[in-house]
């Protein structure tokens, strides 16, 4: 079973391209949605306040996931004690989630594949690529932030130029191409490839 990281920056479309992947049967792990369901867990959660304070808690005793973001994505240092705490339980239960799975190849979602330096752990790299204009302008509108919160949070991820550059496959998701035959035609080559 082939292992495949699908990759893109901030405001790319790749829980899109995920989405569509699952559609068409492949199993997807979703590594970024599964870092927030974590956050929740009364361990990482006690970890994370040690780390960063008890200004994070929201009213609701949850962690305050703005909060937290305005303090990670303001100083790299701050990002990676977060990443400490969060990436390795991610990674357990990745590796628990692929054991169950029987697929020619399977899909694990991450911005910050090339980030983290786990590039060597896939098998095939798949890259959504997006002008940052359009990237801005999605972000804006999915997560109801400015302009300049995205900014900040793109200065802490690889350029799209750098990861199209390092990618095995790459997405155009520009508004212009079509989406959906460049991932069928990624999906038989890995079925190809996985045969």
């Amino acid at each position: 079973m082939l292992i495949t990281g699908l990759t893109g920056n901030i405001g790319s479309g790749k829980t899109t391209v995920a989405g569509i992947f699952g559609a068409i049967g492949i199993p997807v792990y979703y590594a970024d949605e599964e870092s927030k369901k974590i956050l929740d867990d009364p361990e990482v959660k006690n970890e994370i306040v040690g780390l960063f304070g008890s200004g994070i808690i929201a009213a609701d005793s949850r962690i305050n996931r703005k909060a937290l973001a305005s303090v990670v994505f303001n100083n790299k240092e701050e990002l990676r004690r977060l990443n400490s705490v969060l990436h390795p339980r991610v990674k357990e239960h990745f590796r628990d989630w692929k054991l169950k799975q029987q697929a020619p190849y399977i899909i694990q979602e991450s911005a910050i594949i090339y980030e983290n330096n786990i590039a060597a752990e896939y098998d095939r790299i798949i890259h959504v690529s997006c002008p940052k204009e359009i990237a801005i302008n999605r972000v804006i509108k999915r997560d109801g932030v400015d302009g300049n919160s995205t900014l900040k949070r793109m200065q802490f991820q690889i350029t799209d130029e750098e990861k199209s550059a390092f990618a095995d496959y790459v997405i155009i998701n520009d508004g212009k191409q079509l989406v959906i035959p460049q991932v069928l035609n990624i999906h038989w080559k890995l079925l190809q490839i996985s045969a």
